[in-house]
């Protein structure tokens, strides 16, 4: 076969057969098909879409690009559980689901990733703290999961690096928000951990790729009908991204945020309702609860406790970050040098924002990626982001940014100023778990 006729026949709208696909994914990771040949396929893709079947042929060939874990051979005393994101701005749910669920009898071995266009990413949050190894051998991340309940880390060589070298040709070619690339992408990475239950939170709004509801609908029916093909139980919620999730945006930043709702010192309402409604769901899967109604307590308590809390620190400490995190984590992460309250021209209420534009705000300081090289710097993002119906003036800022020079934050305060629309009333806000879509 030859790529560029492979590409070709996509671009003029051709369905590609599992044999098409299987060689140009084998290519991809090989290294026989190169970075531009990859990214014009992927833009074909992206204007001339995927039927099921091939994204589903998709999805099989990066699952089969490289390892595929199996968890039978761990004699793990419950089920195998995972949880993945579609981005956001904010979005750090992540770090504080996980260990709560494995709190509560699950297992989660949490392949995550790097910053994707204005979202942040898992990876980049977990490695702003010091010696935090997201990339373990096999060997270690399935004796962490098995020993803590939970290990965050990033892609390994192994499994699926068809996906890995994708996801960064994706990021900076504009490919981002396709369905059938997004679906590949996440299941690939999921089928690959070995999971036996899958809970996605599909984001809608401003800050999501997928802005409106009903493309956000389309995804999680993707995923729900190739994963459940592939045997994998799916349940999706869709989520609000009309407004940042969390008060927090940035690497360090966010990660403070999570541990301090993991200590109980803040709890900021709509992180904890999509923290408890995954939670819910995802015991619901595994079997560990009965009803969604006994879920959410069962996560609750795991908070409340400080079961969830002794989770996360126990695998920090496990993947080589330091053991007393939790105890001094201002210590431990990085901040940066300027501080820079951004004041509104006028008092009122918080009635738009264009979240996306305050991810983009995060990456013009440094906090994420024009390229797949870029190296980020983990200490800058923005703190106190007011929300919708947010008061704010003189005394209440919009947010605080956090930057390694004056002219960085200036540039920052001049775009979250554009981002926020200020009025005199407050808006009507929306619940932020919007929708439940069972696989």
């Amino acid at each position: 076969m030859i790529p560029q006729e492979i590409i070709r026949r996509k671009r003029d709208g051709a369905a590609l057969d599992k044999s098409e696909i299987a060689f140009f994914i084998a290519g991809l990771t090989q290294g026989s098909i190169s970075e531009g040949q990859a990214a014009a396929l992927a833009m074909a893709i992206f204007f001339r879409g995927m039927t099921r079947a091939e994204c589903a042929a998709l999805t099989r060939a990066m699952t089969n690009s490289g390892k595929v874990l199996d968890w039978g051979r761990a004699d793990l005393p419950g089920p195998v559980l995972d949880k993945h994101s579609t981005g956001g701005v904010g979005d750090n749910i992540s770090l504080i689901l996980a260990p709560a669920v494995a709190a509560c009898g699950g297992y989660l071995p949490m392949i995550s990733g790097r910053g994707l266009g204005h979202t942040g990413g898992t990876l980049d949050k977990l490695e702003s703290i010091p010696g935090y190894d997201a990339k373990p051998s096999e060997a270690a991340f399935i004796q962490v999961v098995k020993g803590v309940g939970c290990a965050i880390i990033g892609q390994t060589q192994e499994l699926a690096p068809a996906d890995r070298r994708l996801y960064a040709i994706r990021d900076v070619t504009a490919t981002v928000e396709s369905i059938p690339l997004i679906t590949a992408s996440i299941l690939s990475k999921k089928l690959a951990a070995g999971l036996q239950g899958l809970v996605m939170d599909v984001k809608t709004g401003s800050g999501a790729f997928m802005a409106e509801l009903e493309d956000a609908r389309a995804l999680a029916l993707s995923l729900a009908e190739v994963a459940v093909a592939a045997g994998l139980p799916t349940v999706s919620l869709i989520t609000d991204m009309n407004q940042p999730l969390a008060s927090a945006a940035g690497n360090a930043v966010e990660m403070l945020h999570a541990i301090e709702h993991l200590r109980g010192d803040r709890r900021e309402p709509r992180v904890q309702e999509v923290v408890v409604a995954l939670g819910a769901e995802m015991l619901l899967l595994g079997g560990l609860v009965a009803s969604l109604e006994e879920g959410r307590r069962r996560i609750e308590t795991a908070l409340d406790s400080g079961a969830a809390a002794e989770r996360f620190a126990r695998m920090v400490a496990a993947l080589g970050g330091p053991a007393d995190l939790m105890e001094r984590s201002r210590h431990y992460l990085p901040g940066a040098p300027i501080t820079l309250a951004v004041k509104p021209k006028r008092a009122g209420h918080v009635r738009a924002i264009d979240t996306r534009a305050v991810g983009l705000a995060v990456v013009a300081l440094g906090g994420g990626r024009t390229r797949p090289q870029d190296p980020i710097d983990h200490a800058v993002g923005l703190t106190r982001l007011a929300g919708l119906g947010a008061a704010v003036g003189p005394s209440q800022p919009l947010a605080l940014i956090h930057a390694l020079s004056e002219a960085a934050a200036q540039e920052a305060a001049r775009q979250l100023l554009a981002a926020y629309e200020i009025g005199d009333e407050a808006p009507e806000v929306e619940p932020v778990v919007i929708e439940r879509l069972a696989g």
